[in-house]
């Protein structure tokens, strides 16, 4: 089995009990994700499944969208309403007011990671140290956020769409955006709605996709692996040349333009992603093979 798995991950999981649900279900060992969602988060998550496994890498730094929600007045460890409060007060803000501050967090800058995250320093995950009472200096990363706007609130309830890097923290971004207000601020809910080309609409509730493996009707929520790479148009090689390119040897399509392809075999087996230049056809990623 080579495919994607689109999954609306419900709240109170982490992103590992989704993949271990989804191991014993499917009886597959490799089973991977792309893009980890805390416990409160909801959303998309997409997962790699048997063979296809090895496409992680490919959107593993791809682009992401949330719906973020932000509570002005609460500062908390963990900067999200999950965690123990720090401070708390009343808090007004008005809508022109937040605008004027989103608009100071669009474009490359720095974000120090929080305390209570999985960023590893000296071997140790900074939340093992959290949970010991132990803070430790970190290192700002760099992200980038293409976009962030108001969807709807008041006073001091707000929800924020935020289109953003890998490695962006949204409640570290809430708990910035209360800083730099003076009232202070956490992240009262998270859902993702897209990663990369993978949208919510594409994704099924994990209960769905449980219930289409037990019933036997699983490619009814899952991509076949070059769905994926649709973008790239499709190169069928003869019988030869696929022998060859699956013996690693080098394997050449004359009269083709340059580019990157999706190939496949005579038999419609998705071989690999791969580089034409001058007819000579360079594996970016092989998928043949289990």
């Amino acid at each position: 089995m080579k495919c994607v798995a689109i999954i609306d991950k419900p709240a109170g999981w982490t992103s590992h009990d989704v993949i271990a649900k989804l191991r014993g279900a499917l009886k597959i060992k490799r089973v991977g994700h792309s893009g980890t969602l805390d416990p409160m988060a909801t959303g998309v998550l997409p997962v790699f499944i048997g063979g296809a496994t090895k496409a992680v890498e490919f959107f593993e730094s791809a682009d992401k969208e949330y719906i973020a929600g932000l509570k002005l007045g609460l500062v908390t460890d963990t900067q999200d309403v999950t965690g123990t409060a720090l401070s708390n007060c009343e808090a007004f803000v008005s809508i022109e007011e937040l605008s004027q501050v989103l608009q100071c967090f669009i474009g490359a800058q720095k974000q120090m990671p929080p305390m209570y995250s999985a960023v590893k320093i000296g071997g140790k995950k900074l939340y093992e140290l959290a949970r010991q009472g132990v803070v430790v200096e970190r290192q700002a990363r760099d992200i980038f956020i293409s976009g962030i706007a108001l969807v709807e609130g008041e006073g001091n309830e707000f929800l924020l769409k935020v289109t953003c890097s890998k490695g962006t923290y949204i409640r570290t971004l809430c708990h910035d955006i209360g800083a730099l207000l003076g009232c202070g601020g956490t992240m009262s809910s998270l859902r993702r709605t897209r990663v990369g080309a993978f949208t919510i609409d594409m994704s099924f509730k994990l209960d769905e996709v449980l219930d289409a493996a037990a019933s036997g009707n699983i490619d009814r929520v899952i991509i076949p692996l070059d769905a994926v790479f649709s973008e790239y148009q499709a190169v069928t090689l003869g019988e030869a040349d696929t022998r060859r390119c699956k013996n690693g040897a080098h394997c050449h399509v004359p009269n083709s333009p340059d580019g990157v392809f999706r190939f496949y075999g005579p038999d419609k087996e998705f071989l690999l992603l791969g580089e034409i230049k001058g007819g000579e056809v360079s594996v970016i990623k092989s998928f043949y093979g289990n």
